[in-house]
């Protein structure tokens, strides 16, 4: 029988951490990655006109919109649900009802988005996976019809 702590021990947990499915915040890289990709989001929002239908949405400056878009990734995505401990349930829609969000508006934060994906290197195959969902959420968010 082995000793605790032995070469063997140490294979097992080994083998049980990569039997467990990895959570998408695991896999995309962790809080580095994440917190990356949410700052090239709000940074392409800031610099490319293309952009500014939703950028006018933001307050100036933009870091509480980058931290809660940052908090509520990392839940979203299996990891900490920074998000939910601080504000509650993320109730999405309820939060952008404000703002009018239109086909326009809903194109513009996909595209930002999937630059954003690009700029930090994830690769092909993670960004159609990321993409499928962003836009479901996004499309639940519009409460404009005709634009």
């Amino acid at each position: 029988m082995p000793e605790q702590g032995s070469k063997q021990d140490s294979q097992e947990t080994t083998e049980q951490t990569n039997d467990r499915e990895q959570t998408l915040y695991e896999r995309i890289g962790g809080e580095t990655v994440v917190r990356e990709l949410v700052d090239r989001f709000y940074d392409l929002m800031e610099l490319e006109p293309e952009f500014a239908g939703i950028r006018v949405m933001h307050p100036t400056p933009m870091d509480s919109s980058r931290d809660k878009l940052f908090w509520f990734l990392s839940g979203w995505m299996g990891g900490p649900d920074l998000y939910i401990s601080q504000f509650g349930h993320p109730r999405l829609r309820a939060r952008h009802l404000p703002y009018a969000i239109g086909v326009s508006e809903r194109d513009q934060w996909l595209r930002c988005m999937a630059w954003a994906m690009q700029d930090v290197g994830l690769d092909q195959k993670m960004q159609e996976h990321l993409m499928m969902s962003f836009y479901q959420t996004a499309d639940w968010m519009r409460n404009q019809t005709g634009r």
